[in-house]
Formats: structure tokens, sequence, C-alpha cells
């Protein structure tokens, strides 16, 4: 699926912290793992290159320096598209961690311009914490009905196929009751309620010859999220974003920028 993984990082603890998924990732098959440091007119070369050098041999990955006076998000975009199958992996901010950066500069402009998925994590920037390699084994679609959320379904499946991992696929409901459904037994409106994530999991399963499982999670959809992956860290959630909202949106409550705060896990993002 991938050939190459491309990690950029911009010298701070925060931009590292998706590493420990991308060397995983990159072990599966043999990808090539490259970092990129991407600097400015006023930063020193030696520095740059030495700090990256420095980090690809502690990951046994390959060393790229680019000098950029202009948007650090298009020379990823460019980089990136330099190689086919190159799958972009980052954290949703670096330098000091403000939490504005969530909404900021490099991820936001990505999540807009990028016509592939991005795999993205949101760091928690814990000072000296230690972060080994993340043992990959499941991939978790988030559904919702729409046509938006099943924008990224396929490369959910093939991901889950490239790294030989089961894809759950969960859809968050209200639950329903009998006022709206009239008298039903229990067993009855659990089947109604997994009747559509069921029969999308049976087709994922089929089309791309994968382990599959199915739930159906209660509540807001960013809370049910939450509570179903909590303690989980060998896993990737595959959601879609509209391009306008991306990550820009997450102080307005995009689900998709709220897993991204709050599952403490990478998410696979198709910009829709």
């Amino acid at each position: 699926m991938y050939k190459r993984i491309l990690v950029p990082l911009d010298g701070s603890r925060f931009s590292e912290e998706v590493l420990p998924y991308a060397v995983s990732l990159a072990a599966i098959h043999g990808t090539e793992l490259s970092l990129l440091r991407v600097a400015d007119r006023i930063s020193s070369e030696d520095e740059t290159r030495d700090y990256i050098d420095r980090v690809a041999a502690n990951h046994g990955a390959r060393g790229l320096c680019l000098q950029e006076s202009g948007s650090v998000a298009r020379a990823l975009l460019e980089e990136t598209g330099h190689e086919p199958a190159t799958l972009l992996a980052m954290t949703s901010r670096g330098h000091s961690g403000l939490a504005e950066l969530v909404l900021g500069s490099v991820a936001q402009q990505i999540m807009r311009e990028a016509k592939e998925p991005i795999l993205m994590y949101h760091p928690a920037g814990i000072h000296g914490a230690k972060h080994p390699p993340v043992t990959l084994r499941r991939v978790v679609l988030s559904l919702d009905g729409s046509e938006l959320s099943e924008a990224i379904a396929s490369d959910a499946a093939e991901f889950a196929r490239w790294i030989g991992a089961e894809l759950e696929v969960v859809n968050a409901v209200h639950p329903l009751n009998a006022a709206d459904v009239g008298e039903v037994s229990e067993g009855e409106m659990a089947l109604m309620e997994s009747s559509y994530v069921r029969s999308k999991a049976k087709l994922l399963g089929k089309q791309y010859g994968i382990r599959i499982s199915w739930d159906v999670l209660h509540g807001n959809p960013v809370e049910a999220i939450v509570d179903h992956l909590t303690g989980c860290h060998d896993v990737i959630l595959a959601m879609a974003t509209r391009r306008r909202d991306a990550l820009e949106t997450a102080l307005l409550g995009s689900v998709t920028a709220g897993c991204l705060r709050k599952t403490g896990v990478p998410i696979l993002m198709r910009p829709a």
C-alpha cells in the first residue's frame, strides 16, 4: 500500500511523538522511513542537519533536510508527492505545543490541500516520557451513515490489510426507544441499531479479505468513541473530515477534531 512513510519534525518533542507509530508501521513490510526537517532561512543548516541525522539514526530512518522560506505545508505536500505511495505521518502541533497550533498553520493547511489520507496524531507533550514502538492490531473505522464518513472506508480497509490488522467498524448512535420505533423487543431494537454498521463491516471484509468486527456505540459521538478506545494504544482510528472543517473547527465541536484531541491514538484522516 505504502512504499515510504514521511514524518516531518520541527525539533520539538511534540512532533516526535508520532514516531512510535511510524517506526512500527515501517517495520511491518520494511517500508522506508524518512524523517524530514523543514527549516527557514534563519535556521542554522548545520544544526538542522545534526538534529535530523541524530533522530534518524536512532530510529533506523533516512534523514532529509529542506530549506524553505515560504509555506511549510506546501513543502511537505510537495515532498510527499515526489515519491508515489508515500504516507505522511505527523503531529497536529509542534514547537511550543500551544493549543492554538492545533487549529494552526501547518496541520490545518495540509488537511485543506491534501489529496490522500494523512496519519495525524495529537501529542501529549509529557516531559521525559518514553515512547517505544507501538504494535498495531486494529483499525477502527468510524461511520455515521453519511457519504462523507464513508469516504475513508476503502482506505481504512486497505490499511488494515496492509498491516495485517482487524478492521472494526463502529457507529455512534443515540439509543432508540419505544416511542421512536413502536413496541419491539430489546433484541429487535439492537438488530435495528446494528444493521447499518454490520452490513458495512461484512461488505468490507468480503471485498478486502480482512478480519472484521463491528459495534454500535451510544451517545455523543466523540464521548462514545473516546470511551470505546480508552486504554487502547494498539489502534489507529480512521475518519473522514471536510476540508473546510479539518482542524479549524475543533472549538466548534467537529467529531474528527474532538477525537483527535481526546482519544490518544493516531487518526487516518481523509479530507473530503
